[in-house]
């Protein structure tokens, strides 16, 4: 029987999930103070095709933070692949958002994977980002109940979101609340920014499976990693209208993309 689409979390080994589909394994990485509801546009026309799973990294979502791993790139990728190795999941393709690219770059150090897909990763940059000057989130924090009333309406919406959507116009006020609430509320959230802007993915040049990086152009996070720092065996792709996590910019191109990458076809996008 094929599974079920609907996004509902299970949980393995503290790690939150949803599953649906048959085919290849699909494995989907959330970017930081994301949850795996950001790929709800896209999982109907993935399980179609392929075997979907969709996760909380710890600390975020619906999982909780494991006190015996560290918040690192490199541990959260190691206690994914323990998770997937718990489902019966061998040599799964990968896509990943933001610090989820960062993942699942490690992932693919780590074992053996089928493909990569990297939309706006993180830590292809040449340099560590350092601190923040300002911390948004925590001023965020302050305000929450401010926040979440404001995002009832559009002009708020659209100013509070337009950072990592190209399109914030799209998302609906309950949307946006998940959005909004997932980043205030991770208690993982703090230790992972910090990991991730202290350093940097270290060896691009290690990962030996086809990959694809995606960047939008309306990207106001993350610039596009330059080509000393992909992987030797990359397609970039830049997409005009969409954003650093776009999933509501272009919900059909975007469910394209992934099918692609992670099937080795090259069709219809132009480099």
């Amino acid at each position: 029987m094929p599974r079920s689409s609907k996004l509902s979390a299970d949980r393995s080994g503290g790690i939150a999930y949803t599953r649906a589909g048959e085919g290849p394994p699909l494995v989907l990485i959330h970017g930081l103070g994301g949850a795996h509801a950001i790929w709800e546009p896209q999982i109907d026309a993935l399980a179609a095709e392929r075997d979907v799973i969709a996760l909380d990294m710890p600390g975020f979502g619906a999982s909780p933070v494991l006190e015996e791993i560290s918040p690192s790139p490199a541990a959260l990728a190691a206690r994914i692949l323990e998770f997937l190795a718990e489902l019966g999941v061998e040599r799964p393709h990968l896509a990943g958002n933001s610090l989820g690219g960062w993942v699942a770059l490690e992932m693919a150090l780590q074992a053996e994977i089928a493909s990569l897909c990297l939309i706006s990763p993180a830590g292809l940059w040449r340099r560590a980002l350092g601190p923040r000057s300002f911390d948004t989130r925590q001023a965020a924090r302050l305000m929450r109940p401010l926040i979440l009333a404001a995002l009832r309406l559009p002009g708020p919406r659209a100013r509070m979101l337009r950072s990592t959507v190209g399109h914030p116009e799209k998302i609906s006020a309950r949307i946006a609340a998940i959005l909004i609430k997932g980043w205030i509320d991770a208690p993982g959230y703090a230790a992972a920014s910090a990991e991730m802007r202290s350093g940097r993915f270290e060896h691009p040049e290690k990962i030996d499976v086809p990959t694809t990086i995606i960047w939008g152009e309306l990207d106001r996070l993350v610039g596009p990693p330059k080509p000393e720092r992909r992987p030797p065996n990359t397609r970039f792709l830049c997409i005009p209208d969409i954003g650093h996590t776009p999933n509501w910019d272009d919900p059909e191109l975007l469910a394209e993309l992934l099918l692609e990458a992670s099937s080795g076809t090259r069709v219809g996008i132009s480099v």
